[in-house]
């Protein structure tokens, strides 16, 4: 199995920026994509961007541009640089790792919030 800790949430003004961090830890080589996911109050949770083993990513069209998925295997860190941050990004994000078998694992979240 596989541990993820998201950190790097916060309050953020309008246009601002912020770095979400997911750290992983335990079977980090059965990993095959791992992505961030974002659930606002009262929706259902959509994939926000993800990585590949191999590096390719893939966005959700609402952040392109605005968003960069990215990854240090040395750290087994996967980040998210969040940029020109809008209030419709206000969600809790979350960290998740897909293994070569399916298996899926989840972090905790962390809350985004932008002010207007």
């Amino acid at each position: 199995q596989v541990q993820l800790v998201e950190s790097g949430g916060g309050l953020v003004q309008c246009g601002g920026s912020l770095r979400l961090s997911c750290v992983a830890s335990g079977s980090v080589f059965a990993i095959h994509t791992t992505g961030w996911y974002r659930q606002a109050p009262g929706k259902q949770r959509e994939l926000v961007a993800n990585i590949t083993r191999v590096g390719s990513t893939n966005y959700a069209g609402s952040v392109e541009g605005r968003f960069t998925i990215s990854r240090d295997n040395a750290k087994n860190t996967v980040y998210l640089q969040m940029n020109n941050l809008k209030p419709e990004d206000r969600a809790v994000y979350y960290c998740s790792a897909n293994f070569f078998n399916l298996r899926r694992y989840w972090g905790q979240g962390t809350q985004v919030t932008v002010s207007s």
